[in-house]
């Protein structure tokens, strides 16, 4: 039986517009025509069991573990954003990840699964439908005469549990789900895939002219240490990944993100900055720096962090500094499933 939240208007038997209705039915969305009992019936519509949820009172992120029908664990995070009422999802793309990272909670699991593209969808419903007029006790930009925030998801990122681009064709199809106007609607271009740099993959991504944006999470510019920190670059050098992102960058233009995770003492001297700026010469990149959440490294200290980033402006790109939010509450990706797997 085909579960509603992995279909798109093109694998029904019956018209399009009658297929547009049948899914705006499933996603809780107005329709002003009946829908075919006939196509409705046979499909499965169950949803993912949430079995706990954390919420971090000093930010307003909640993380939901999900037990799947075979009993494998998947991790979503509700993240607020700064317009009130808005909140962007992180969702899982496996159950544990197989890269191995040594900085990453997931890393530390090891891949139970790939997560099926309903599977993935149904992470965004669940927390679309479970955030519906939720209390926080603090938070930002909480309107000062009222503490309930109406849930409407206006982004997401495949940044949860998994490496995306390892479960590439769901991953894509999940993707296509979410920003189809009959089912999570939620606009292409603010969809993030993000990737530890798979670089096959990112070559096909490049030639598939996918619409979401791409992050490669370098977190290291230097073979020996990347290697150490995440073993899947021991299959690719970090002048090989820098050609794919390259290519890539040539045909989505713009800015290339380039996701960093800092690790105090490690990655955060000249040394990287000049390597960065020696493969990427002729890319236009965007760094953002997310702080390491776990006991495995600890975080760079502000004085640390700030010299980090002012040798990195000499690059003359834009750096940020992106908020690594729920980490209080065990609501960081990968947290929650580590906990459940000791």
């Amino acid at each position: 039986m085909k579960h509603v939240f992995g279909l798109l208007p093109r694998d029904f038997d019956c018209s399009e517009s009658e297929a547009s209705r049948i899914l705006a039915r499933a996603y809780g969305h107005r329709t002003t025509r009946p829908v075919a009992r006939r196509v409705i019936e046979p499909l499965d519509d169950h949803r993912v069991e949430i079995i706990e949820r954390a919420t971090d009172p000093s930010d307003g992120f909640v993380k939901y573990l999900f037990r799947l029908d075979d009993g494998a664990l998947a991790e979503a995070v509700r993240i607020p954003l700064e317009k009130e009422g808005c909140f962007s999802v992180c969702l899982s793309s496996q159950a544990g990840c197989a890269m191995g990272c040594d900085f990453c909670a997931t890393g530390r699991l090891g891949l139970t699964r790939n997560l099926e593209p309903w599977e993935i969808v149904a992470q965004f419903v669940a927390v679309r439908d479970d955030g519906v007029g939720q209390t926080f006790l603090s938070g930002r930009n909480r309107r000062p005469d009222r503490n309930v925030w109406p849930t409407r998801i206006t982004s997401a990122v495949f940044q949860g549990q998994g490496e995306p681009l390892h479960n590439y064709d769901n991953v894509m199809r999940a993707a296509e789900i979410l920003s189809h106007p009959s089912c999570g609607r939620i606009a292409a271009k603010s969809i993030t895939i993000s990737t530890v740099g798979l670089v096959p993959a990112i070559h096909r991504y490049a030639r598939e002219q996918r619409p979401y944006r791409l992050i490669v999470s370098m977190t290291s510019a230097i073979d020996s240490k990347r290697r150490a920190l995440l073993p899947v670059a021991s299959a690719w050098s970090v002048a090989e990944l820098a050609d794919a992102v390259r290519i890539y960058q040539r045909a989505a233009g713009g800015r290339v993100t380039i996701a960093w995770v800092v690790l105090g003492g490690i990655n955060t001297g000249v040394d990287e900055v000049d390597a960065l700026r020696a493969l990427f010469k002729d890319v236009p990149l965007r760094i953002n720096l997310i702080d390491v959440n776990g006991e495995t490294y600890a975080r760079a200290n502000e004085t640390e962090l700030a010299a980090f980033r002012d040798e990195l402006r000499s690059l003359e790109v834009p750096v940020v500094r992106r908020y690594s939010g729920g980490a209080a509450k065990h609501a960081a990706c990968g947290m929650l499933a580590a906990i459940h797997a000791q």
